[in-house]
């Protein structure tokens, strides 16, 4: 539980240039003040992430937009207005102020309005922008609960605030705005057809002149096992060549049944989109302190409900191959 105090704490150390982990509805972010490039820098320290990898501005509401942004365009009023606060991003053009070490460079910054009551706290006591990643090792599995984030980094983070386990589970959709045609950067909880419904027109498919993104690098969310996808029927039958070879294996699976094999590590993942998504990054992060051999995940559907959590199993499977353990 967070009280009035602990806030008034993170408050202060933000202000003195620290960092501080707090929740938010989509994943735990690891934050520090966006107006100080020098507290902003000590967030790639920690997180091991590069320098030209842009962060996420999270603020208290939509009325702060224009402290950021050089330009906002009608399209972005009408999708504060729908799902702010809420697991949305709005990539726009920056204000002359906003740092290069927040943008990763670029003309443009990413910003949102969180709906986790902690982090609406947060962000109203401090008064101005927070940046935040999400609270983990750059390119690894995204931290759901306090736990997980002082399991991370330890001393390396000032302060936690523990406001329990994330509500969604995965990170927030981002939509840029910042060109001619809106466009869906990366895929999260809202939806590609509620964004489409709000904003009259289709989304456009990111390409070269697109901004560079949080959580998009082609491998991410990764646990440090090599994680291999697919299909139930294939699970079951790998999991049992493995074993045989020795191996130890995990497997997260929907609706196959656990087999009898020796040396397997197994949770039966929830059916449901909402639930399995909320479990996710717990789930993967217990298979992975495991230490087995490899983690076998049973594939989710191609159905619009799924993409979002199939896109981050895509990322964090890239780079393994079937072929490579059999």
């Amino acid at each position: 539980m967070v009280f009035e105090q602990d806030i008034e704490r993170a408050v202060r150390i933000l202000r003195a240039g620290g960092l501080v982990a707090f929740p938010t509805e989509t994943v735990y972010g690891l934050g520090a003040d966006a107006s100080n490039p020098e507290a902003v820098k000590k967030i790639f320290a920690a997180k091991g992430r590069p320098h030209d990898h842009p962060l996420i501005v999270h603020i208290a509401d939509a009325v702060q937009l224009a402290n950021w942004a050089h330009e906002i365009p009608p399209a972005a009023g009408k999708l504060a207005k729908k799902f702010w606060p809420g697991p949305l991003t709005i990539i726009l053009r920056r204000s002359a102020q906003v740092s290069d070490r927040v943008t990763g460079g670029q003309d443009t910054v990413a910003l949102r309005v969180p709906s986790h009551p902690v982090a609406q706290a947060l962000l109203r006591a401090f008064g101005g922008g927070i940046a935040a990643p999400s609270a983990n090792r750059f390119g690894r599995v995204s931290a759901t609960t306090a736990e997980h984030v002082r399991g991370e980094f330890g001393a390396a983070v000032d302060c936690v605030l523990d406001g329990g386990a994330a509500d969604v589970g995965i990170e927030s959709t981002i939509v840029d705005l910042s060109g001619g045609k809106p466009t869906l950067l990366r895929p999260g909880w809202i939806t590609a057809q509620q964004l489409q419904e709000v904003l009259g027109e289709p989304l456009a498919a990111p390409d070269a002149a697109s901004p560079r993104a949080p959580g998009t690098l082609a491998k991410h969310y990764a646990p440090q096992t090599p994680l291999l996808l697919m299909e139930a029927d294939l699970l079951l039958e790998l999991a049992a060549s493995l074993t045989r070879q020795g191996k130890r294996v995990a497997a997260l699976a929907r609706f196959a049944l656990r087999p009898l094999l020796p040396g397997l590590v197994w949770i039966a993942a929830p059916t449901d989109a909402s639930s399995y998504a909320h479990d996710l990054y717990n789930n993967l992060r217990q298979l992975d302190d495991a230490k087995c051999d490899t983690i076998l995940v049973e594939a989710p559907p191609q159905d619009a409900a799924w993409f979002a959590i199939r896109d981050r199993l895509l990322r964090a499977a890239t780079g393994e191959s079937v072929a490579d353990d059999t």
